[in-house]
């Protein structure tokens, strides 16, 4: 066989291993489910499909609001854009004179994270639509109460410390931040709108290469004493080892005096809302769960946190259902792997989280939780992108059909004009939604009432 003859095999294989390779990329798990069997407080599953090499792909084209496009409220709700022209406003929080803070913010520079590390985050930035995060807090302040913020002012940035800022909470007069890498507190009095200085580190949070799962969230415990703190995986099923998970996959509890945390719940894969139900005074969070079981993956959930509960990540999910791709070095935890409350669908990237004792939306909506789904980029077909309410029965937990409050963030063509992330429930009554991939903030409120 001469050379030439070895040259043309060598062609067919190469073409025919990167015609392959393009077909096995392009074929992407698709759901055999409808996605209310993977919701509620008993999720039908069935077989799990791994994908052990590349997941299932499939990002919503991001276009942005174009126009005088908005989102879609529910019957008797109206939708109108709160604030404009931000920077991927991903958080909200608000003060005590009804000020509302807004984290502008995204993921870190990927350093030292290999390729697929690069490509993971370059998967993202293509989702999110931002390159580099903003590193700010804007105050916005509805000062005429109309339901659109005519103030705004940079009241934390860059020079201040921040970096990749996320959650917000204020405690005896001081404004704690979680960064990424550390939770940082400021001075601050209720009305001022700029604050000096670089924050006062209280303790590092784990942030560790490649840091997937970058957000911290940080809320006040009910008595008052303390802060939690959700700090992600830093992978899809520790896969670089459990080392690499040192204090992260769960809630982290810090004395504010003392300077130092201690492990309030853990096996939580990626927990990000946070908030107290103010009827029942329990803990309640919202978790990511696991990637590459198919389009019909275990779901995202939202449930009750108490101190020292393990909820199976990485080895168990949906409170002892065995991932067989993960190492059976814990099993005899097991029996002991906390189930979730509420299933809120697989891959809908479950974000904000704001109990509804305040809203003033109607009836449908007086005892229960919003949700901030951000949207789905390894789901085939897309799911989330929009914001559900989960109604709570009167023993306080949540129970019935979800609901949907605000859709129409992807268009009849399956294009994403915005994602919601964070929500909140002001001062009025009124829901607000931070659209990170829209950069506005919506306001869903109760619809005026027509005159005959």
């Amino acid at each position: 066989m001469d050379w030439r003859t070895h040259a043309k095999i060598i062609t067919v294989l190469v073409l025919a291993g990167a015609a392959g390779g393009y077909w096995y990329l392009q074929s992407d798990d698709k759901s055999q489910q409808d996605i209310a069997t993977l919701q509620g407080k008993i999720p039908d599953f069935k077989e799990m499909r791994p994908e052990y090499v590349v997941p299932t792909v499939n990002i919503a084209k991001l276009i942005g609001w174009q126009g005088e496009a908005k989102p879609v409220a529910a019957k008797g709700l109206a939708v109108n854009a709160f604030a404009d022209k931000l920077d991927h406003p991903r958080w909200l929080y608000e003060l005590p004179n009804g000020d509302v803070l807004v984290a502008e913010t995204t993921q870190p520079d990927a350093k030292d994270v290999g390729l697929m590390g690069r490509i993971a985050s370059n998967l993202m930035k293509k989702a999110n639509g931002s390159d580099k995060s903003a590193n700010r807090i804007t105050l916005l302040r509805d000062k005429d109460k109309d339901g659109k913020a005519e103030e705004r002012y940079v009241l934390l940035s860059a020079e201040n410390g921040l970096y990749s800022p996320f959650g917000m909470a204020l405690l005896d007069g001081k404004l704690y931040v979680a960064n990424t890498n550390a939770l940082i507190a400021f001075p601050y009095k209720t009305g001022d709108t700029k604050i000096a200085g670089k924050g006062e580190k209280i303790v590092d949070l784990p942030a560790n290469a490649p840091n997937n799962h970058w957000v911290r969230n940080v809320i006040v415990t009910p008595d008052g004493k303390a802060l939690l703190v959700t700090v992600g995986s830093n992978s899809n099923i520790a896969e670089g080892g459990m080392e690499a998970e040192k204090d992260r996959a769960g809630i982290l509890e810090v004395d504010p005096l003392k300077k130092r945390y201690t492990i309030f719940a853990n096996g939580l894969r990626n927990p990000v809302g946070l908030a107290i139900d103010p009827k029942s005074g329990y803990i309640w969070t919202t978790v990511n769960e696991r990637d590459m079981l198919g389009s019909d993956g275990p779901p995202d959930y939202l449930t009750w946190v108490d101190r020292g509960t393990f909820f199976g990540w990485p080895w168990f999910y949906w409170g002892g259902q065995i991932d067989h791709r993960v190492e059976p070095t814990n099993h005899s935890r097991r029996q002991y792997s906390r189930r979730p409350d509420y299933a809120l669908g697989p891959h809908t990237a479950s974000l904000g989280l704001a109990f509804s004792a305040k809203a003033k939306l109607g009836s449908a909506y007086a005892n229960g939780a919003f949700i901030g789904q951000h949207g789905s980029w390894n789901r085939n077909p897309l799911s989330g992108y929009k914001v559900a309410f989960v109604p709570f029965n009167d023993r306080g937990f949540a129970e019935g059909k979800m609901v949907d409050v605000l859709t129409g963030f992807l268009n009849d063509k399956q294009e994403a004009q915005g994602r919601p992330a964070g929500v909140l429930v002001d001062a009025q009554g009124a829901l607000l939604v931070a659209d990170d991939a829209g950069n506005r903030i919506w306001r869903v409120s109760a619809a005026a009432a027509k005159t005959p």
